[in-house]
């Protein structure tokens, strides 16, 4: 963690802020690739996919244009996805930091290049790329390195509630489950169907999920944290503010709050809009408003 705060520290000042934005953007030019393709047969997404065989012939554009292969096809649920996609990878850059956010994006694009080119070491690895780049069909996509978003989101906020098919009331965690029961059950049928297949599936995976895996590791150890540069400043501004509402905690009615935010100091008085609950997670009798219910570093 020390070696990321010193690279934030140096390059903190180059990474994209707001970059889920673009990564929904290259979801829609990727759909509207898939639709002329079907209308039209063009091979579009196979022109732009990555392929090692094909940039070794010289078509090294493929080594970026490749995150225009969307992750499935064009349906209803679409719109719904990226939305989703969209407000869980925003909350994950407020709460880690523009940098990490960066940083964790970034590895799974990186590794999924590299893992394809690891392939091509393998017996049946630059048949595969040949029968792809002369049929266009593109092997790699984003499903998996969008997959990390919500899964970085289910370890950051693992006790959130979502409404699936917007009725049921879930537990992010409990999702999170799921998917990777699916995730384990895509590599078994793959191996089943071909070596050749189990192993593409593995590397897509693993390399796609490399963030993820930095995250989970990291977490576990206690060395990832949510104090990166821009949040340890902002929550500082915070702590002044909270030290400055703190004294004035009656209303100018004479009426004395009930609940009082232990980060900003806010209370119902102040903000009646706010909700306010206790943390169970902290040590002691904290509360917090609903805007740093699930932000906060935990009291111990």
């Amino acid at each position: 963690m020390n070696f990321l705060r010193k690279m934030e520290k140096k390059f903190g000042r180059y990474a994209i802020p707001g970059l889920t934005r673009y990564i929904i953007f290259t979801y829609v030019i990727g759909y509207i690739l898939d639709i002329f393709q079907r209308l039209y047969g063009w091979r579009l997404l196979g022109a732009v996919a990555l392929n090692p065989v094909a940039i070794l012939h010289g078509e090294v554009w493929r080594l970026v244009s490749w995150v225009l292969c969307p992750p499935g096809q064009v349906s209803i649920f679409t719109l719904i996805m990226l939305l989703c996609y969209y407000q869980l990878g925003s909350l994950l850059e407020r709460t880690w930091g523009t940098f990490l956010y960066n940083v964790y994006i970034f590895m799974g694009l990186i590794c999924t290049v590299l893992g394809a080119f690891l392939i091509m070491i393998l017996p049946f690895g630059r048949m595969i790329y040949q029968i792809a780049w002369a049929g266009g069909i593109p092997i790699y996509t984003t499903f998996y390195v969008s997959l990390s978003i919500f899964l970085g989101f289910a370890l950051t906020y693992p006790e959130q509630t979502m409404l699936l098919y917007f009725v049921i009331p879930i537990k992010i965690k409990y999702l999170a489950v799921v998917d990777l029961a699916f995730l384990t059950y895509d590599l078994i049928r793959s191996f089943m169907a071909s070596t050749a297949s189990g192993m593409v599936t593995l590397v897509m995976v693993v390399s796609s999920l490399a963030g993820t895996l930095m995250y989970y590791l990291l977490t576990r150890k206690g060395k990832w944290s949510y104090g990166t540069t821009n949040r340890r400043q902002h929550q500082k501004r915070q702590r002044e503010f909270a030290q400055a509402v703190s004294r004035t905690q009656v209303s100018p009615s004479g009426k004395v709050s009930r609940h009082k935010c232990a980060i900003c100091g806010q209370t119902e008085l102040t903000n009646p809009d706010l909700e306010f609950r206790f943390c169970s997670k902290c040590n002691g009798n904290y509360e917090y408003c609903n805007n740093h219910l699930f932000t906060h570093e935990h009291k111990k």
